[in-house]
């Protein structure tokens, strides 16, 4: 028997939303950790709820780890593309600092 289809909304009785939300994080997981696996790929997955808690998957290593490898990646797809003037390349370093230091708080 298969099932309905879901529509995409707001659940609205907080608690079938707090069930739900545990259910399909637990699904998400799942598949990360099955994608990881079948495809040798290397997974970060954030998931913050609307309660504040913090719930992370890192498939290889650690997220720090994860999170260094993202940005080294990225500055050197930008670099690739366009070289930034050197204000703009202080500011992006800032700002890079800033998400860095807020993630590890959140971490922690």
């Amino acid at each position: 028997m298969a099932r309905g289809k879901v529509q995409l909304r707001r659940i609205e009785n907080p608690v079938h939303r707090q069930v739900t939300f545990c259910k399909r994080r637990a699904g998400l997981l799942k598949k990360a950790k099955e994608l990881s696996v079948l495809c040798d790929a290397e997974i970060g997955l954030i998931i913050f709820s609307t309660h504040g808690k913090l719930y992370e998957l890192a498939t290889k290593g650690t997220m720090q780890g994860m999170i260094e490898k993202y940005m080294k990646s990225s500055q050197e797809v930008h670099a690739q593309v366009e070289p930034n003037p050197p204000q703009e390349t202080q500011e992006e370093i800032s700002m890079l600092k800033q998400e860095v230091h807020l993630l590890q708080k959140g971490l922690r």
